[in-house]
């Protein structure tokens, strides 16, 4: 399946002989696309409304083009603002009954695994302490959030841009450098939807276009942004919360191993590199489920992603590897200034839509 994944993955950049025998087929995907954005317009598919704003993050396109990040950047952006966000997830790789979703938060973070919940859910709250809920229907899956944190005044929507069942108020679409690829449709390219499709069922507003990359790469306009790695935090202390164990330098540790379970492992290396570390790798396919642990005994420290980080709990690791010190390396995103501008201004909007007209003073002299 790994193998097929990265076939496609280059055969998605180009017009080539394998994406050109394809395309017969991503002209029906065009064909299904186009209706279900119909009937959403047309209002043939009801979409539900809840009773706070709702901002979607996601992607037009597969593969991974940075989400999460963004997704993590915007919760602590709308934190600092005095907001209180929280999360629909709909829990990659997890089966969960629509009729109860499973609530990640303070209270519950004992009763779930990344296993119960997928992995970017869990890595979300570890960063940010949102409220997170998981579940395949996001509307049920809102109502069933605010019933438990009625102090939330805003929902995100952690992927969710092709889920027309419910209203949106603000979508943010995110791009990395692939951009729009060889520009076709699933299967042939890697869009889920045409690049200028239109927003949303209850966007008034074009979505925003985030380029989690050095420049835009498609010709949509939008914001880009930079990502980073930040901090190396001993993998006890990332769960934790804490930095209490001091950081290993490049230099001072030779013969590290570095992993990665992401879409595009190389970025992840690469970054590493960047940073002075001399590495052998271990990349693993997206969402790895670590069933059993995949490097060998005898590696003396291994740095590994946030999101492969929720899934490998310190007290497994310091049975089945005890000789091995896992280092988490921490991943921000941080979007241009003018993004800032753009979003709040957008979120000011949806709250002065939704605030009551003001009576006029009919008081008599």
């Amino acid at each position: 399946m790994s193998s097929l994944a990265s076939t496609l993955q280059r055969a998605w950049l180009r017009r080539g002989p394998l994406a050109c025998a394809l395309w017969p087929v991503s002209c029906l995907m065009g064909m299904v696309v186009a209706l279900r954005r119909l009937a959403s317009a047309r209002g043939w598919l009801h979409a539900d409304k809840l009773p706070v704003p709702v901002l979607v993050v996601g992607n037009r396109i597969v593969g991974g083009a940075g989400k999460t990040p963004v997704t993590i950047a915007i919760l602590q952006h709308l934190q600092a603002r005095g907001l209180t966000p929280g999360v629909l997830s709909r829990g990659y790789g997890v089966t969960i009954d629509p009729a109860q979703p499973r609530l990640l938060d303070r209270d519950s973070v004992s009763t779930w695994s990344a296993r119960d919940t997928g992995d970017e859910p869990w890595l979300i709250f570890r960063r940010t302490g949102v409220p997170v809920m998981v579940g395949p229907k996001r509307a049920v899956d809102g109502r069933a959030l605010l019933r438990a944190h009625p102090d939330i005044d805003i929902l995100v929507c952690d992927d969710g841009l092709q889920h027309l069942a419910l209203q949106r108020d603000i979508e943010v679409v995110v791009f990395d450098e692939r951009g729009a690829g060889n520009g076709w449709l699933l299967p042939a390219g890697p869009l889920r939807e045409p690049l200028d499709t239109a927003a949303g069922p209850g966007v008034t507003a074009p979505p925003l276009v985030l380029y989690n990359a050095a420049r835009p790469s498609t010709p949509l306009p939008g914001h880009v942004g930079v990502r980073e790695l930040g901090d190396v935090r001993a993998l006890a202390d990332w769960w934790a919360g804490t930095q209490t164990t001091p950081a290993p330098s490049p230099q001072a540790t030779p013969g590290a191993w570095a992993l990665a379970g992401i879409a595009h492992p190389d970025r992840f290396f690469d970054a590493l590199r960047a940073q002075g570390w001399q590495l052998q790798t271990c990349p693993l396919p997206d969402h790895h489920g670590f069933a059993t642990l995949p490097w060998p005994a005898e590696v003396r420290d291994l740095i590994v992603t946030e999101k492969d980080a929720v899934k490998l709990d310190p007290q497994r690791l310091a049975l089945e590897r005890p000789n091995t010190r896992v280092w988490v390396s921490v991943l921000d995103f941080r979007p241009e200034p003018a993004f800032w501008t753009a979003l709040d201004a957008a979120i000011d909007a949806v709250v002065c839509a939704a605030q009551p007209p003001r009576r006029p003073n009919t008081v008599q002299p």
